[in-house]
């Protein structure tokens, strides 16, 4: 067996030896397989093919985990003929994340969608758990398992309130998404799962069965390194995409270059506009390790629609378009929340780099989805062609 399959499996069967209900209920409906980002990849990242928006660097892997201490977890789930789903977990740091929350803030740019946790953490401004992805319909069996991860922490027997936060979007095109295949055992191995080295992109996790801009769809994510001169801070950002609109790659009208965009067939006159035809979602979980406070990191979850819009996003009605921003510095105590609210955070003026990497970041990470995604076949058969890469390196060598 080979050593990366050994490594994907293992927290899944972690996992299952430590929710024998749940394991057991599963039993037959779906197998984690071998997931398309366990073998050598071929398709190449944004910047390979010479795609790099925006003027700041980015960081040594141009991922989120260039924040120290952040480390991201997933488990794929594609069997059969229409299992195409999973999830993603990006974990804020290794120590008891309920006890020692961080300084966090979101955004809700169009609300169609299910964003469970984000209304205490708009109140209180703090994070306390790992930040979990997943389709639609499993966002419920989520919250489920990361509670039962929470409780299950040393140091957390007195608990009796978590707050956890899930994020969706509907991958009902490719996936059996009335299946709700997720388990809670495969949420707690990616938690277990997670590792702050290179994150897999595309056909992965939370991003298996998603599509954007008519095209296959997925995880991605990106980073920017702040010179000194500019404060010196990390800012990573991760993205589920699945969304649609004009696709735009640095300031490239590539969508109408390519013949796929949001009401191509009703500007042609071949027809009228099908109900909730442009519907889809995206998910942006933004982090920084420079000290930021509540308010601020609110402000800096906002940058990253502006990231979104520079893909060629509207937003469209049947979107659910949130963000979420953390910062890894200045934890909270449980014990005394305002431990945390007492320390030096930048000020507003010094957000402004932070602010440009974010929305840099935001907009690299959905390339990165969509570039590294691969054609994939689903659901009673239907097919989602990947971005075409011989064409997309005709456009931008013209």
């Amino acid at each position: 067996m080979s050593r990366t399959l050994i490594s994907f499996l293992l927290p899944v069967l972690i996992a299952v030896l430590a929710f024998p209900l749940a394991a057991e209920e599963a039993d037959g409906d779906v197998e984690a397989e071998e997931a398309p980002d366990e073998v050598e990849a071929e398709r190449p990242r944004a910047r390979d093919i010479g795609i790099e928006p925006g003027i700041l660097p980015p960081g040594e892997r141009n991922a989120i985990t260039d924040i120290p201490g952040v480390s991201v977890g997933q488990i794929t789930l594609h069997s059969g003929e229409d299992v195409r789903t999973g999830v993603t977990a990006v974990v804020p740091h290794q120590g008891n994340i309920f006890q020692n929350k961080l300084p966090a803030g979101v955004y809700t740019a169009n609300g169609f969608g299910k964003a469970a946790g984000f209304e205490q953490v708009r109140e209180l401004g703090n994070l306390e758990s790992p930040i979990l992805l997943t389709n639609t319909l499993n966002v419920g069996t989520a919250v489920e398992a990361g509670v039962r991860w929470i409780l299950g922490q040393p140091g957390n027997e007195d608990v009796h309130s978590a707050n956890v936060v899930v994020g969706e979007t509907n991958d009902g095109y490719l996936n059996d998404i009335r299946g709700q295949h997720v388990r809670p055992q495969h949420v707690i191995a990616a938690i277990q799962g997670a590792d702050g080295g290179p994150v897999s992109e595309g056909n992965v996790g939370a991003g298996t069965g998603t599509r954007a801009f008519g095209f296959k769809g997925g995880i991605g994510t990106a980073s920017r390194a702040l010179p000194d001169e500019l404060g010196g801070w990390n800012v990573g950002v991760l993205v589920q995409a699945n969304y649609g609109g004009v696709l735009t790659m640095d300031g490239v009208r590539v969508g109408e270059k390519l013949g796929g965009y949001s009401f191509e067939d009703e500007l042609a006159g071949e027809r009228e506009m099908a109900p909730e035809e442009d519907g889809g979602s995206i998910m942006v979980v933004i982090a920084t390790d420079a000290p930021v406070n509540a308010r601020n990191l609110e402000r800096l979850a906002r940058r990253g629609s502006l990231g979104v819009g520079r893909t060629g996003s509207f937003m469209s009605n049947g979107s659910g378009d949130f963000m979420i921003a953390f910062s890894t510095a200045g934890r909270i105590e449980h014990d005394d929340p305002e431990d945390g609210r007492r320390r030096a955070a930048l000020n507003d003026h010094a957000m402004d780099p932070l602010f440009l990497a974010a929305v840099e970041a935001t907009e690299e990470a959905i390339y990165n989805a969509l570039v590294q995604a691969d054609t994939m076949e689903g659901r009673e058969g239907r097919e989602v062609e990947a971005l075409p890469l011989d064409k997309l390196k005709d456009i931008f060598q013209d």
